[in-house]
């Protein structure tokens, strides 16, 4: 399921990054690699902020619903 569709407290597994190469890697630098868990903290209108590694980060739907989780 895409992150977007996450709810706030829901700690998930990244298992694809959809996308240009461009985004993907810009992703991959934030952190957000297949594998890795990612923790949504909050949810603004569709925005999100998580947590990946020992980083919280925001990110706008478009970026979130790239990031596919289980």
């Amino acid at each position: 399921m895409p992150l977007t569709m996450a709810k706030p407290g829901e700690v998930l597994t990244i298992r694809k990054i959809t996308g240009r190469d461009e985004v993907r890697q810009h992703l991959a630098e934030l952190g957000f690699v297949v594998g890795e868990l990612v923790c949504v903290v909050n949810e603004l209108g569709g925005n999100l902020i998580v947590q990946v590694k020992e980083s919280r980060v925001a990110l706008d739907k478009t970026l979130a619903a790239r990031i596919l989780a289980s």
